[in-house]
């Protein structure tokens, strides 16, 4: 039964009261913590809703629209953040979380940004277009492998290229695959290697934590991969690792023990292809020497082959047709040349061959004639036309005139024509008919 004086409230109450307890809460206001993220949610609102996880618990958690613009990354599930933020609790839901403020990769996350990063600039270059992937040879002859020259790897990779194929040969280009240094080192081994006389490359490392096999997630390894004229197998770490390297290479496997696989066949494959290949040759020649005995037997069948001098009779026959052909033609051509002969024996110029030399020399006085009498009119015309205009030039001469007794008076070389030209003290220049005069004016006559 209800106790006398028992007070109930709803839910509304308890879930502010316990949001109140956390606000009230000094050590809850600003709390920093570290986790995984999953579910998370872009809102269309523009805030931000995930949950924060660790080995052993989770927190759910909202990053308001203003404080999300802040971002300089994108989150996605998988991914560890650092967070800054304050505890409460939503009443409605009646659950705690923790109101974000700021966040920020973490440790691995921050790998991971950058391998996303440089995975997507070297997808849209192409570098992982399976156009540009070249095969991988059934039966390399010699292989070469980049990689640290101790440890379980190399060790790997050696032992199973001798156990399945023993006949091929290896070279190693022994390289640093772990530190500041590897990825430089790695992809000028893989550049010396594309100097040497091989088949197929062998890329990669035993396993090891993310840092550790950083090095095949640099951009200067995979474009080494890429302009490599040698097929590559990528071979990094364990199955479940997964590097640039993988995505540029032509094969991707997943351990370098499965690499060693991918590059050689097992000494029992060859086999197997060897077989193959000799029944298919056998089939071939089979098939080929049944169609020949058709063919012989079709031949041996034939009319002509039972029966050669019909052959013979068919090949006289056309000879003497052909030799009746060419005696026709032969005597049809000689008779028209001779038919040709006699025309020109009778042609008059052969037969008199003096008169054609009388009529061209006649022809030619009579050509003389008219052109000296051309000449000679042409001479006349022009002894003519000298003499009016010898007649003329005398008419317009002013020396003529001066031999009448005019002179021709300058001043300075110009002409005087009026009194009004000249002043008292100038020097004058006279031309007469025969000699010329320098006179100075002393006066000057209206």
């Amino acid at each position: 039964m209800r106790k006398l004086n028992q007070e109930y409230i709803t839910i509304s109450k308890i879930n502010q009261y316990i949001k109140l307890m956390f606000d009230s809460n000094n050590t809850l206001q600003r709390v920093y913590l570290k986790g995984e993220i999953s579910n998370f949610k872009r809102h269309t609102s523009g805030h931000l809703y995930l949950t924060l996880k660790d080995e052993e618990s989770r927190i759910s958690a909202i990053m308001f629209r203003s404080a999300a613009a802040s971002l300089k990354f994108t989150p996605e599930d998988g991914m560890n953040v650092l967070v800054t933020g304050r505890i409460s609790a939503y009443p409605a839901g009646g659950n705690y979380q923790i109101y974000i403020d700021k966040m920020e990769v973490d440790g691995l996350g921050n790998l991971y940004v950058e391998f996303e990063k440089l995975k997507k600039k070297l997808q849209q270059e192409g570098l992982f277009d399976p156009a540009h992937k070249k095969e991988i040879p059934a039966f390399p002859r010699k292989i070469g492998i980049v990689t640290a020259p101790t440890g379980a790897a190399i060790k790997d990779i050696l032992s199973t290229i001798k156990r399945r194929f023993p006949i091929c040969e290896t070279i190693l280009f022994p390289a640093l695959v772990q530190g500041a240094s590897a990825a430089s080192d790695v992809a000028k081994k893989i550049e010396i290697a594309n100097t040497y006389d091989i088949d197929v490359l062998i890329v990669g490392r035993g396993g090891g934590s993310i840092e550790d096999l950083w090095a095949f997630n640099e951009e200067i390894v995979a474009r080494a991969i890429y302009n490599s004229h040698v097929p590559v197998i990528s071979a990094v770490g364990h199955e479940v690792d997964v590097t640039i390297a993988d995505f540029v290479a032509d094969k991707r496997a997943p351990t370098p023990t499965g690499a060693a696989e991918m590059a050689v066949p097992t000494v029992s494959e060859v086999k197997n292809i060897f077989v193959l290949k000799k029944n298919t040759l056998s089939s071939i020649i089979k098939e080929r020497i049944t169609i020949a005995n058709q063919e012989l037997k079709k031949l041996r069948a034939s009319y002509i082959l039972k029966n050669p001098m019909t052959l013979y009779e068919v090949k006289m026959q056309k000879l003497d047709s052909l030799t009746d052909a060419l005696n026709k033609d032969m005597t049809n051509y000689i008779a028209k040349k001779r038919l040709e002969l006699q025309n020109y024996q009778k042609n008059y110029v052969l037969q008199n061959p003096l008169n054609s030399y009388t009529k061209y020399f006649k022809d030619l006085e009579n050509n003389q004639k008219v052109l000296k009498n051309k000449i000679e009119q042409i001479l006349e015309k022009k002894t003519s036309d000298l003499q009016y205009i010898i007649q003329t030039l005398r008419l317009v001469n002013p020396l003529n005139i001066l031999e009448k007794g005019y002179s021709l008076v300058k001043k300075d070389g110009h002409i005087i024509k009026s009194t009004q030209d000249i002043k008292n003290n100038d020097i004058l220049d006279i031309k007469l008919y025969q000699g010329e005069l320098k006179v100075e004016v002393k006066e000057i006559l209206s």
